[in-house]
Formats: structure tokens, C-alpha cells, sequence
């Protein structure tokens, strides 16, 4: 399978039709900042009131691309949630605008995820290792890219080590829920993207969701297909499991679509304690999907 095929399955890895790779940046940054749980912009009782009712969710990968449609999801539904984000730098805050509720922190340093967990009721997991592209290819030439992580920025260190940090800062803060989003293709680990700089980036992604499973606290895991950046909303969703989608030709999702079933997860019983594989049908084939507690009470697996 060529490199751009591969690459594409992985949720933080883009791969442009010339064959090189955009890249977000690895996830880490200098200690947050701590803030009041519950605020309001107005001082009516109404909007006191819904506050008052509204979850406070945490998305860690808050400046990465499918990172900020979630943080923007949870900013425009203040009825429902008050969103705090988790980036890496204080220039990928300002790239979000840089607000309060924006916190930096390296995530593999657990007491710098304090401040971000204290006083949330839900947790979205978008953090990833991401690798860099080796100097001097030229996809004109043709072959295949080579890739390397830097040093202290393995998925052993990042995936595993980070993504376990997170959900232990959730753990101590009393967090009701966890959404984790992952890749189809850790059932194979002879999987290409476990052979991107020999990391096993797919067996450390599985590690951190098993912990999760395993933690006690109502979890739903979202394994995604290839990110599009496309409009979301206007495809007809799929469920699989154990990477069975990959066996199709319907492997790639919006990054909009993955945003969105994380936001509704937060919102049904039907999507806890789940584990599912994420992709979506063509644009203009199937309908739309927008019965999401169907789409969760599709899910029986747990892991």
C-alpha cells in the first residue's frame, strides 16, 4: 500500500495529494494555569441557571485541527457545557484565541494537568505523538518518506504515558466521563503506521485505551478512520469494530464528524462504556446522519 494510503489512516497524520505530509504539532508546553469552575457572562438569572446545569469539559489537543472544532462544538453550546481547552504552547492558545480557559501543560508531566482537571465533569482526549518527516524527500522522485520521532516525543511516551497522566488527573478530579479518540488499525500490529520511526504508535494508542477500559470510569473510545478536513454533517455515519471497516472502502471521516460524535457521546447514556471504529459513506450516498443515540445503540463492544 503506498505511503499516502497508509498515512492517511491515522488521525493525526494528513497526507496532501503530492505525498507530503502536514503534521500537527506534537502536544507539549509549559505549566497552566488554574480558573473558577462555574462562570457566566450574564449577570440574568436565566443564563445563571443554565450555567449552573452546564458540564465542564476539558479537550486536551485543544490547537490541533480536529482539537479546535471540539473546543469551538462546546463553546457554542453554553447551554450545555462550559469548555475549557489543554494545548501544548502558548502559541498554539493564541492560535484559539488565546482565552482563559485555554491552559498549557506538558502531559507528560502529571502535576502540570492539575490546574486544566480541577473541577471538570468530562474529559475529550486528543493528544497524539506525531512524527516528522526525515530531510531531503522529494516525492517527485517517487518512494516513500521516512519518518522519526523526536527525542522524549515517542507514542511510548506520548500515547502511552501522556494519555495515562490525563486519565489519571481525570480520575482525581471526580470526572464523570472520558472520550478518547484514537485509529482503526490496532488489531494488526503489522500495521504500516506501527512502522512509521519503528514506534508501535498503534500498540501504545491500544495501551491507553485498555487503561481506560479498565479504570472504572464511563468511557467511550472513538477509533476514527482517515481525517478529512471537510464540512461535517452531511454524511451518513458508520460503526464497526475490530477495524472491519478497514476491509471496506469506506475508511475516511470528517474531522467535523469526529468533533460531533465526541460532543454527542458526552450527551447519551447509549455511548458509554463503548468502543467503536469511526468512517462515513461518500457525500450524497446514504442520509446524513443525525440520530446519534442509534448510531451509539449500535455499539456493543467495550473495547
Amino acid at each position: 500500500m503506498a505511503m499516502a494510503a497508509r498515512s492517511f489512516l491515522c488521525p493525526h497524520l494528513h497526507v496532501s495529494s503530492a505525498g507530503a505530509a502536514i503534521r500537527e504539532k506534537p502536544f507539549l508546553g509549559a505549566h497552566g494555569i488554574s480558573f473558577p469552575r462555574r462562570t457566566s457572562r450574564s449577570g440574568g438569572g436565566g443564563a445563571l441557571a443554565a450555567s449552573a446545569m452546564a458540564s465542564t469539559v476539558l479537550v486536551t489537543g485543544a490547537g490541533g485541527r480536529t482539537g479546535q472544532i471540539v473546543y469551538r462544538k462546546l463553546k457554542e453550546r453554553r447551554d450545555q457545557f462550559i469548555g475549557r481547552g489543554l494545548v501544548r504552547s502558548e502559541e498554539s492558545k493564541e492560535k484559539i484565541g488565546g482565552a482563559d480557559d485555554v491552559f498549557v501543560a506538558d502531559i507528560r508531566d502529571p502535576t502540570a494537568l492539575v490546574p486544566a482537571c480541577q473541577g471538570i465533569d468530562a474529559l475529550i482526549i486528543l493528544t497524539s505523538a506525531v512524527p516528522k518527516m526525515k530531510p531531503g524527500f522529494d516525492p517527485s522522485q517517487g518512494g516513500r518518506p521516512e519518518f522519526y520521532f523526536e527525542d522524549g516525543m515517542f507514542p511510548e511516551q506520548v500515547d502511552w504515558i501522556g494519555q495515562k497522566n490525563q486519565i489519571d488527573a481525570a480520575a482525581t478530579a471526580g470526572v464523570k466521563h472520558i472520550v478518547l479518540v484514537g485509529s482503526m488499525g490496532g488489531t494488526d500490529l503489522n500495521n504500516p503506521l506501527n512502522r512509521i520511526g519503528n514506534a508501535n504508535i498503534l500498540v501504545w494508542k491500544r495501551k491507553a485505551e485498555q487503561y481506560l477500559a479498565d479504570s472504572g470510569i464511563p468511557y467511550t473510545i472513538i477509533r476514527a478512520g482517515g481525517l478529512q478536513d471537510s464540512a461535517g454533517g452531511v454524511r451518513e455515519l458508520l460503526i464497526g469494530r475490530d477495524d472491519e471497516l478497514l476491509k471496506t472502502e469506506t475508511r475516511t471521516v470528517a474531522r467535523a464528524d469526529v468533533a460531533e460524535v465526541c460532543i454527542q457521546a458526552l450527551l447519551l447514556e447509549e455511548a458509554k462504556s463503548k468502543a467503536l471504529d469511526l468512517a462515513s459513506k461518500p457525500e450524497g450516498q446514504g442520509s446524513p446522519t443525525s440520530d446519534f443515540k442509534s448510531l451509539f445503540s449500535q455499539v456493543t463492544a467495550t473495547f
